[in-house]
């Protein structure tokens, strides 16, 4: 039990991200050293890095989602704060006072503009503590070279997340929305949790947590779906899938595809190219824009395993575009299709094979 406080509490931290985010940290804070040294030259009485870049490093390249990582908090909280500390030790002198001043201060003001970073708690005690070199740079010093500093390490961040494919400034995913052009909110918007329950939860834990509200949303939403998916897990999708699939290849005229989707009183056909391997999907709406073969205007295909979770399912066939997931082997060839009625029924036979499990209990 001891032990338990030396384990790591950062959610999502693996082994990779670590030292990714080590190898970001080496070369963030070697450039922006070496070029704050080309910039501002050399002199032992120029502080090149300040101090606090090495821990606006960790959040930056460890916790690139963090609010607290992001852009405008990195380049905004650290110059504010430097400003704030150089104020207030321009002003009171008593150095234990100062301190504790400037760091309430730089709180105050990182949260009335919205860049709130811990780091720059870091550089207001170091505008009062700075010694010779910052007191001679003045109201130079939150700007050259706390900004410049920041600016730089953000810039190499931003490249280097690029490099590692990492979304980086953090952008939370949209949620979903109605795509019919109503105001109804999105199907997966009317079950479940509420943005306000998301609220009123907040409000009763009483505490600030280092996450957007909107990923909040987005991982609430999927614990809710990988619950689902292991409650169920033994249904695959080969279980439910139809496999006698009406189909067309690139070459099919555009008339015949809408005559097949009449016929069969269907929504979706896979298209297949010349080798009889899944190109994409054609319905009604697109086949409404075609004139001649459905090659034209195929649109990307959701797809799926025959070994993968059925509830996996959910989001795609719930998202107000997506009728149907084609179901396809590592070669990308058909081996059947699931559609939105499927996943219904199946469902509806989970739910009262639950029920009859529940009463027989009791």
């Amino acid at each position: 039990m001891a032990f338990r406080l030396f384990v790591p509490i950062l959610a999502g931290a693996t082994l990779r991200e670590r030292i990714i985010a080590c190898i970001g940290a080496t070369i963030g804070i070697a450039l922006t050293g070496a070029i704050g040294g080309l910039v501002l030259g050399n002199g032992p009485h120029v502080p090149l890095l300040v101090a606090p870049m090495g821990a606006s490093a960790v959040l930056l390249f460890a916790v690139p989602a963090s609010p607290l990582a992001q852009p405008w908090s990195i380049v905004g909280g650290n110059t504010i704060s430097a400003l704030v500390g150089v104020i207030v030790a321009h002003f009171i002198h008593e150095t234990a006072l100062a301190t504790g001043i400037a760091v309430a201060l730089a709180i105050a003001a990182m949260s009335f503009t919205r860049c709130l970073h811990p780091p720059g708690g870091a550089a207001a005690l170091t505008a009062v503590l700075g010694g010779p070199a910052i007191v001679s740079a003045g109201f130079l010093f939150p700007f050259v070279p706390v900004a410049l500093n920041s600016i730089l390490l953000v810039a190499l961040g931003y490249g280097f997340h690029k490099l590692a494919r990492r979304n980086y400034p953090h952008v939370p995913v949209p949620v979903p929305a109605n795509s019919h052009g109503t105001f109804d909110p999105p199907a997966q918007s009317r079950v479940g949790f509420r943005s306000e329950d998301i609220d009123a939860a907040l409000g009763a834990l009483e505490e600030t947590f280092d996450i957007d509200r909107d990923d909040l949303d987005r991982l609430l939403r999927q614990v809710e779906l990988q619950a689902l998916v292991r409650e169920h897990s033994t249904l695959l999708c080969e279980d439910i899938m139809s496999r006698d699939i009406i189909l067309v290849d690139e070459y099919t005229p555009a008339d015949r595809a809408r005559k097949l989707l009449l016929d069969h009183n269907i929504r979706i056909l896979p298209v297949v190219d010349a080798e009889a391997r899944l190109a994409g999907t054609v319905g009604l709406r697109e086949l409404a824009l075609a004139t001649e073969l459905v090659g034209s205007v195929i649109s990307p295909a959701a797809t799926a395993t025959a070994g993968s979770a059925a509830m996996g399912l959910l989001p795609v066939l719930t998202d107000g575009r997506s009728h149907a997931v084609i179901v396809v082997d590592d070669d990308k060839r058909i081996l059947g299709l699931i559609t939105q009625t499927d996943l219904l029924a199946a469902t509806a036979r989970l739910r009262a094979a639950d029920k009859l499990s529940a009463e027989a209990v009791h």
